[in-house]
């Protein structure tokens, strides 16, 4: 799926300078230059900041995890905004399906970056509290750091960095991780991580309440609805128009990077049911390729100081204490499940 890429114009800069050779790799000269600082709030388990369209407060959610922004509709409507329906692009995520349109907007705003007639997808079939997801096509042109701890995302322009280590908050012992490329058509942040030792593809998604395993992939653990120990947790939604049903199971290991999470609990489900689509002529769904085994949420960002060096493509990363995945997450009555073949 295709979006018009935007690149807002950014306000004035504080700059870090890395002088010397603290660590192998330091580049001299390097500066990494904070273009902006949002204070952020949870809201529904997700990250919240101001904007505004065509002049109207909205509430933007800031998702990685989102290929591109789009405004959703619910708001769309409440903005009276003049939708057109397109034909050819199909937008999948959590929940399968939804329906798309597009709108073009006078102007766009969030903190100190601003778009004017902007051409906009509207899409999403439910009310998340807020009005627009914030997607990785704009996050993609900076170095993206969440610490939560102190409710505030910032944006940072890194110039003749090369490897060094931009984790300024922090010392050699920082966690790193690097993750796939991905063209203009296909902006996400993919890591690879383990799950009791078996590597699986993760997406770092800012944009989703928790961490989510797929059951596929839980499954080939040894872990299913059925497993003694599971027990089903609430049916969770996403962009799609379908909620899928989830399930709290135990794991020995999870790793990423230099970190290994020991005898954890992690939420599992279908996550992408409903991700397929029927061709021309043929009644034969087709699933969507080249999904995630895995969604890092909220959870993980909430655990962590965490920054997203797309100058690098790399994620840094530290510790900030208590648990990384599951709390005690509310459980439902399980509905039994045919055995797993």
């Amino acid at each position: 799926m295709l979006v018009r890429r935007a690149v807002l114009a950014a306000a004035a800069s504080a700059v870090l300078a890395f002088a010397g050779s603290a660590a192998a790799g330091d580049s001299p000269g390097c500066k990494f230059a904070r273009v902006a600082e949002w204070p952020i709030r949870i809201e529904r388990g997700h990250l919240i900041t101001d904007g505004a369209i065509n002049g109207q407060p909205v509430a933007v959610l800031l998702d990685t995890g989102a290929m591109h922004t789009l405004v959703l509709r619910p708001a769309a409507e409440r903005l009276g905004l003049t939708r057109w329906s397109v034909n050819g692009p199909r937008l999948f995520g959590v929940g399968g399906e939804t329906s798309v349109s597009r709108t073009l907007v006078d102007e766009f705003r969030v903190g100190n970056f601003a778009q004017t007639r902007l051409q906009m997808i509207v899409a999403g079939e439910h009310d998340f509290g807020a009005d627009v997801l914030l997607g990785e096509n704009f996050f993609r042109h900076f170095d993206v750091e969440f610490d939560l701890a102190a409710n505030s995302v910032r944006l940072f322009r890194a110039e003749h960095c090369g490897s060094t280590l931009l984790a300024y908050w922090a010392g050699a012992d920082v966690g790193l991780v690097e993750f796939d490329a991905s063209g203009d058509d296909h902006p996400e942040i993919v890591v690879t991580v383990e799950v009791d030792g078996r590597p699986i593809k993760a997406l770092l998604d800012s944009g989703a309440s928790g961490s989510i395993l797929d059951k596929a992939e839980a499954a080939r653990l040894g872990v299913t609805p059925n497993t003694p120990g599971v027990v089903a947790a609430q049916a969770r939604g996403g962009i799609g128009s379908n909620s899928i049903n989830s399930w709290v199971g135990s794991f020995k290991t999870f790793t990423i990077g230099n970190e290994t999470i020991r005898d954890t609990r992690i939420v599992f489900a279908d996550v992408f049911k409903g991700a397929a689509f029927r061709s021309t002529g043929s009644n034969i769904p087709i699933r969507v390729e080249d999904l995630p085994s895995m969604l890092l949420g909220y959870d993980f960002l909430r655990s962590h100081r965490v920054l997203i060096a797309h100058s690098q493509r790399r994620i840094y990363f530290t510790y900030n204490g208590g648990p990384v995945f599951v709390r005690t997450p509310p459980t439902v009555q399980a509905t039994p499940e045919p055995a797993d073949k």
